[in-house]
């Protein structure tokens, strides 16, 4: 039988963590279904969760006034989602809608966060790994601006 713990254990982000946190983390994940179109987060909601991608394509986009969203990245499988649940004010800065139909799990912010205080050693280690991921997106989010910007001419 497949539990929660083992298959968050086998999620990308996750790899090489210490296996006592994985049980940390389970405690703190539920298991979601998103269909195309709908949106997992809107610009200036609260943000108290973020996801680990198991399937599915999800475009982050940057709400424009007057005009059609602006992609800035696009989270695949095994990608991870959101990080505005690490800072206050824990708000979304950007809106995530589903592309294709997309399995995630759902890890609860205040939950971690309380976690997180309580074990400062799993928190460096969240917050190491979302660095790399915080670095990575901006690197997209520049390449995907350049696109943009480029057909504007």
């Amino acid at each position: 039988m497949e539990t929660l713990e083992r298959i968050i254990a086998e999620h990308p982000y996750l790899s090489g963590i210490d296996p006592q946190w994985i049980e940390l983390l389970s405690g703190c994940a539920a298991n979601r279904k998103y269909e195309p179109g709908s949106y997992i987060f809107r610009e200036g909601q609260e943000a108290n969760e973020f996801f680990l991608v198991r399937s599915g394509r999800i475009a982050v986009e940057m709400a424009m006034p007057n005009h059609d969203p602006i992609t800035v990245a696009t989270v695949l499988d095994g990608d991870v989602l959101g990080w505005s649940w690490l800072l206050p004010p824990y708000q979304w800065k950007f809106q995530g809608r589903v592309v294709e139909p997309t399995r995630v799990f759902a890890l609860d912010g205040k939950c971690l966060r309380q976690k997180c205080e309580a074990n400062h050693d799993l928190g460096y280690e969240l917050l190491k790994r979302f660095c790399k991921i915080i670095d990575r997106r901006l690197d997209q989010a520049r390449f995907q601006l350049l696109d943009v910007y480029a057909v504007a001419r």
